[in-house]
């Protein structure tokens, strides 16, 4: 089976700063990643690589079976599906739902002169429909509630049918509701033998959906661990990432952590 991501000795650095430090990772093309760690510690850098949108300093990114900064990123980039806040930012607030979507196809943000016909926005409206949001189809996407831009950006991302998927903290800012409508419609769409390989970037533990396969763990632009989930996730492993004492727990096919409480003694 072919990788549809394969990092050797990535490193990206900004000035003195070091973004990513040696990064190995191989993801398989029917492999469901979750990526976790603190603030800081390179999970933003490491999808701006994975998404042809960053070129690593030194060290070599294979994505689709290309190699970054030898090939096209304009060609690469529409296999590649992306969710993020940068590009939430970029959609116009007065742009109609359907239209968010349908622009995909072009890999423009806001419609303006480009054609498409009945098969573009049919498959628009199939994928709002999948998402639980093809009733806002014609709202302007500055009216949505957060969770609903959430799932129409993910539409968005599902449009060009893409290779690879990556979403950047789909949950922030998102209710516990809203939370958990999400983590379930993620979870439906990781347990799609059709889906295309998925990388989700996280803090929380919550929010991995059931159904993802994989986890890599990042702390101070390094891997701390990477593998089967059921494996890697380990209290051990957890709280090495984010440099405090954790108590995991795992139930209903669902994760949760907190913070191991000190015993106290009473004299």
């Amino acid at each position: 089976m072919a990788a549809v991501l394969e990092f050797a000795g990535v490193t990206v650095r900004k000035g003195r700063a070091t973004l990513l430090d040696e990064i190995d990772w191989t993801v398989e093309e029917d492999e469901r990643w979750v990526v976790l760690g603190p603030n800081g510690a390179g999970k933003t850098t490491l999808l701006q690589v994975a998404s042809a949108q960053l070129h690593p300093t030194t060290g070599v990114a294979g994505i689709l079976e290309e190699v970054l900064g030898t090939v096209d990123v304009f060609e690469l980039r529409p296999r590649i599906g992306l969710t993020s806040a940068a590009l939430a930012e970029r959609i116009p607030r007065g742009e109609a739902v359907r239209d968010v979507v349908v622009s995909a196809s072009y890999g423009v943000v806001g419609r303006w002169r480009e054609d498409y016909d009945d098969l573009d926005h049919g498959r628009a409206l199939e994928l709002l429909e999948e998402l639980g949001v093809k009733h806002l189809a014609d709202r302007t996407f500055g009216t949505l509630s957060e969770g609903e831009r959430k799932r129409v950006q993910i539409a968005r991302a599902l449009m060009t049918d893409p290779e690879l998927l990556l979403l950047d903290e789909p949950a922030a800012g998102l209710d516990l509701g809203g939370r958990e409508d999400l983590v379930s419609t993620l979870s439906v769409l990781a347990m799609d033998a059709d889906s295309p390989a998925t990388v989700l970037v996280s803090h929380h533990v919550e929010e991995i959906p059931p159904g993802f396969t994989h986890v890599l763990l990042l702390r101070d632009a390094q891997v701390v661990a990477a593998g089967l989930l059921d494996q890697v996730l380990t209290e051990q492993n957890l709280s090495e990432t984010f440099g405090m004492p954790l108590v995991l727990q795992h139930a209903g096919g669902r994760w949760s952590a907190r913070r191991r409480q000190r015993r106290t003694t009473i004299h």
